[in-house]
């Protein structure tokens, strides 16, 4: 069987480089109704285009409408669903059963794919929206591989599953706890990330005297859970019933979604190359130590000791940087837009929309006017570098940290 790769598009930019690194699919929101508030997120209009343009490349769309909906949040939803509809997207992602059931009265012929927020976790209740008319159903987080294949033999609805990137510490994203500390909801797109935060014991008596619950020299984690990479374990997923492969971080930067995609992407090349003998590739796995990670985990799929928390480190690790895109390749000399500083010297890499890695150190950098420079330091300046490979519109360009 061959999977889909379905990457996220926090926006335009993202949406274009997650299609060109090989996803199949795309997942977006719009400014309405989905639970990344805080994205740039899409008008219509916006949705309109991204939907052309995947049909073009023979890809698809799918829409977010999956907030936990309030009584004044349904008199705008038939209308928005309509819009959705006309803008031609091919799905719609759905959690609340109100919201459900006004799409299947407003738009009865639009795919509906159930969210991950409705915390599908058995195979009864996999069958109980299918008989509400899903055509998918992502699963929930907290599913162990050996459940998941048991759905699979039990329902014959598309199932899809998260297999990168975070993870978050309540059960199936529905958590209150950024609306307590700070009023904004995350089951309405508001989340806060506050089990990120470093937090410390306070005794009643001494308010004003806080104490590490684990120290080091970074702080206190204790719900900071490591993220999610299943990329050596592609054909388990496939085998249990999968059929979409699903990349978590519509909040993060081009180059996750440009790193991370056509690192999955290879990996499942190679899978489906080599079903019987698949073995991830080392560059592949090496391509995901290149983009904002935190420490990686296997999440619930092997047990519930897979799925770890980070208690000692808060951040990200980044080791690499992005320093431009290449926006055209023309006889050994590479014309780019700058995305962040890099000096005269500096080694670089190309990351190529193929997955292909070219690593070189430019001889010479001259900017729009055809001048010697010895650095980057303006952002989105235009800027040229000798390179002897050849690198497609839209390769990044990274130096390490």
């Amino acid at each position: 069987n061959k999977p889909e790769l379905l990457a996220p598009a926090g926006n335009m930019e993202k949406c274009k480089i997650a299609l060109r690194y090989g996803a199949d699919a795309v997942y977006l929101g719009g400014k309405m109704f989905g639970l990344r508030a805080f994205a740039n997120n899409f008008s219509i209009e916006e949705i309109a285009e991204a939907a052309a343009y995947a049909h073009g490349l023979g890809k698809k769309v799918y829409v977010t409408v999956n907030i936990f909906a309030h009584n004044e949040d349904l008199a705008r939803l038939p209308d928005y669903l309509l819009e959705l509809q006309q803008a031609g997207v091919d799905a719609l992602l759905i959690s609340d059963l109100g919201v459900w059931n006004v799409a299947r009265q407003t738009v009865p012929e639009m795919p509906l794919h159930v969210s991950t927020q409705a915390n599908t976790s058995n195979w009864a209740a996999v069958q109980a929206w299918k008989a509400l008319g899903a055509e998918r159903v992502v699963l929930a987080r907290e599913l162990s591989l050996e459940e998941i294949r048991e759905i699979g033999a039990r329902t014959d609805v598309e199932l899809e599953a998260f297999v990168h990137g975070a993870m978050c510490i309540s059960y199936s994203g529905r958590c209150l706890l950024s609306s307590y500390l700070t009023g904004r909801d995350g089951n309405r797109g508001a989340c806060a990330q506050a089990c990120r935060w470093e937090y410390s014991l306070i005794e009643k008596n001494r308010p004003d005297e806080g104490f590490d619950i684990e120290e080091d020299e970074r702080g206190t984690y204790v719900m900071n859970s490591k993220d999610l990479c299943l990329i050596d374990h592609i054909p388990d997923l496939i085998e249990a019933g999968i059929c979409s492969l699903k990349i978590e971080g519509r909040a993060k930067t081009f180059y996750y979604v440009a790193s991370t995609t056509s690192a999955y992407r290879r990996a499942v090349n190679a899978y489906l190359d080599a079903p019987d003998a698949y073995m991830c590739p080392e560059d592949v796995l090496e391509e995901l130590t290149r983009t904002s990670h935190r420490h990686y985990s296997t999440g619930f799929y092997f047990g519930r000791e897979g799925a770890t928390q980070n208690t000692k480190h808060g951040g990200y690790i980044r080791e690499w940087e992005v320093v431009g895109v290449v926006d055209e390749w023309r006889e050994g000399t590479a014309f780019c837009t700058q995305r962040g500083k890099f000096l005269l010297g500096e080694a670089l890499e190309a990351l190529a929309p193929s997955g292909k890695v070219v690593a070189f150190t430019p001889e010479w950098i001259q900017n729009e006017s055809g001048e010697a420079i010895c650095a980057t330091p303006h952002a989105m300046m235009r800027f040229s570098i000798p390179c002897t490979a050849a690198l497609p519109e839209g390769t990044i360009l990274r130096r390490r940290a």
